[in-house]
């Protein structure tokens, strides 16, 4: 019986699509990938391999997986690494192993199969959760003219609404900040850069730091909600299943609630 072998990545997903490269690589028939915190540990008595992400490598299992089940599924095991739920790198390697198995065409779309069952499951988690968040980001203007927004989602899905924001804010200049990860992006009218701030500053700091009429504005919309809700039709109950509450901190309409 083959000893198991801990693979321990960077926690990127370069670094993972390098690990499961060093799979095949260095055959390893059973296998665990971690992200090297966990990795230090884990299982006293397997073997331990350190992986050293490599963009040509990972750059061969893209292209070996949409060659054989397309984008859209490659797509879905990026999502799914986004989601940061704990295991969830063995369950895009053994998806991974099972594409490009030679039976491996069309398995994508087999719901009896448990883990593509389980990766629709968590790209069904993280979408509705990118799908709010394009909604919900509120920017609040500084006086350098720069749009400033918090964010702390349950998955990593700030690389996904990107593009969003990029398209529809193009001739301004904005940072989405992600303070449970402590990264952001800031996009300068011409490219997304990834930042990570030493100084955060807080709500109080970014009022203050606010354009003179940001007050006013968030004056204005509060009111324009409150007189479009119609008090007798009102229904909490649908409000809160479209509009969790977990999500109003980021709502300036809903700072006074």
């Amino acid at each position: 019986m083959q000893q198991r072998t801990t693979l321990s990545y960077d926690g990127s997903w370069v670094g993972l699509l390098t690990a499961i490269f060093e799979v095949y690589e260095y055959k390893f028939d059973a296998a665990s990938i971690q992200q090297m915190a966990q990795a230090d540990q884990g299982d006293l008595f397997g073997a331990r391999h350190e992986v050293h992400t490599d963009h040509a490598k990972a750059e061969r299992v893209k292209k070996g997986v949409i060659n054989r089940v397309g984008k859209k599924d490659f797509q879905e095991l990026y999502a799914a690494y986004l989601s940061e739920l704990q295991g969830v790198e063995d369950l895009i390697l053994r998806l991974v192993r099972n594409y490009l198995a030679p039976d491996g065409v069309g398995l994508s779309q087999n719901y009896g199969h448990e883990d593509v069952l389980r990766i629709k499951q968590i790209n069904k988690s993280v979408s509705r959760e990118r799908h709010r968040f394009k909604a919900f980001v509120r920017f609040r203007k500084l006086s350098d003219e720069l749009f400033f927004a918090k964010i702390d989602p349950d998955f990593n899905i700030l690389p996904l609404i990107i593009p969003h924001f990029r398209d529809r804010y193009a001739d301004q200049s904005w940072v989405i900040y992600d303070i449970k990860r402590d990264y952001g992006a800031y996009y300068n009218q011409s490219e997304v850069v990834e930042i990570h701030l030493s100084d955060l500053p807080s709500e109080r700091e970014i009022m203050e730091r606010g354009e003179d009429k940001e007050a006013l504005y968030d004056e204005l919309w509060r009111r324009y909600f409150r007189s479009t809700n119609i008090t007798e039709r009102k229904n909490t109950k649908l409000h809160l299943q479209h509009v969790p509450k977990r999500y109003w901190k980021y709502l300036n309409e809903k700072f006074d609630l």
